[in-house]
């Protein structure tokens, strides 16, 4: 059975990755698709729209066969690491022959020829790097412009002239980074985005939207009806569900409270201990406050943003105070050694199969549950942790039993669906 790899958020499952989950499918000539999914916080520093395991369902219903999950640890990433973490877990499976990923032009040649040449960052690349970091931009601008410069004077024009800012060129570029520095097997594989690119606010098709401009439809409007043309049947009937039991839509705002509360109580000197909080930013966020009108999410980035730090930046260090993510646990030397276990969410029934396969193959010990004292796995406790805070989180009025359902949810399978 021949099993493709998918790195997703899915937050919410959309058209658009149902087409993308079939066109890998089609392309890699796969029979069954193994989802590396974040939990319940997410790249750009945000909470999911969903928890997990209604998100799960989502990726069963739309024709994953194993959702498992990607520890918060990389799943609040920049994308180095964010992809580090998913490439190593898919690797890891033992039963996943090739992965594929959305890009914006569709070509993986240039993207290949980058990560062969940066691969060792030499000190002539690092060079270029600082070079880029010292006129003030952000990073994830600077490494892509040092890629450009690295592959010109290395005489490859061509893929020189390639856009590598585009977002998901750069965490394309990072997967393959990433599979050559575990020495994976997985066959990279990638296709162009269709009619909706990773971060456009406003739907201009008719049926297909980024997941930010669904979820921006959700949070403002506060009516389900606007998502409706942009997502499978079976995803807006769990966005109902969760919808009218209070359970969703989950923003930053709710947290507000508790961020700020994690800001005041702490020095300086302990903020700058957390993750993602640099270059004098613990200062910044506390003299923000006095500043601010209101309780605000959106007025706080407002009064944060800067050329040098932008949302994304922001809303991760921010995660890391609501999270205390401490730097001390995230370093390149503790990271590099990738997680310690494969969490699953949910699968289907190829899903069993490829679980039995996995229990022979798997390079690391594969976890139904989090029944386990999680303090045997030093991510999952994090996640059980997170859990717990995405949860006081959630509309309605949260049971102290839910606080960790990590424990005593089993994982998602397609009769939850019926």
């Amino acid at each position: 059975m021949r099993t493709v790899g998918l790195i997703v958020e899915y937050n919410p499952f959309h058209n658009g990755h149902l087409y993308h989950l079939q066109q890998s499918l089609k392309i890699t000539e796969s029979d069954a698709v193994v989802a590396v999914m974040s939990g319940h916080f997410l790249q750009r520093g945000e909470p999911a729209l969903l928890d997990k395991w209604s998100r799960t369902r989502m990726a069963l219903a739309g024709g994953c066969d194993l959702v498992i999950e990607l520890p918060v640890a990389y799943a609040t990433q920049a994308a180095e690491w964010f992809a580090f973490g998913a490439v190593s877990l898919l690797e890891a499976t033992g039963v996943v022959d090739c992965f594929c990923f959305g890009t914006e032009s569709g070509e993986l040649e240039p993207l290949l020829a980058a990560a062969e040449a940066v691969a060792r960052e030499t000190p002539a690349f690092k060079t270029m790097l600082m070079q880029r970091l010292q006129t003030g931009i952000s990073y994830p601008s600077a490494y892509s412009g040092a890629v450009a410069d690295y592959l010109a004077v290395q005489g490859n024009r061509t893929a020189a002239e390639f856009p590598f800012a585009m977002p998901n060129h750069t965490l394309g570029l990072h997967y393959l980074l990433a599979l050559r520095r575990i020495g994976g097997a997985m066959q990279p594989f990638t296709i162009a985005r269709e009619k909706a690119q990773y971060n456009q606010e406003t739907a201009t098709d008719s049926k297909i939207a980024s997941a930010t401009s669904i979820r921006k439809l959700l949070l403002e409007q506060r009516s389900l009806e606007g998502a409706r043309p942009y997502v499978p049947a079976s995803t807006y009937q769990v966005l109902e569900e969760q919808w009218q039991a209070g359970y969703c839509p989950v923003s930053w705002e709710p947290f507000m409270s508790s961020l700020l509360h994690a800001v005041i109580t702490r020095t300086p000197g302990e903020l700058a201990a957390l993750r993602e909080i640099s270059e004098g930013l613990e200062h910044r966020i506390l003299r923000s406050l006095p500043k601010l009108s209101d309780i605000s999410f959106e007025e706080l980035l407002a009064e944060l943003k800067t050329k040098r730090y932008t949302r994304t930046k922001l809303q991760r260090a921010l995660l890391a105070i609501l999270l205390g993510h401490a730097k001390a646990d995230f370093t390149a030397d503790k990271l590099s050694a990738g997680a310690e276990y494969i969490r699953v969410l949910g699968f289907s029934e190829k899903g069993k199969e490829l679980l039995r396969r996995m229990r022979r193959s798997a390079k690391l010990p594969v976890l139904l549950s989090a029944a386990r004292p999680p303090a045997m796995y030093r991510y999952l406790e994090l996640d059980v942790k997170a859990s717990g805070v995405y949860m006081l989180g959630v509309p309605a009025k949260t049971a102290a039993g839910s606080l960790f359902r990590d424990y005593t949810d089993k994982p998602v399978t397609l009769d939850c669906l019926e």
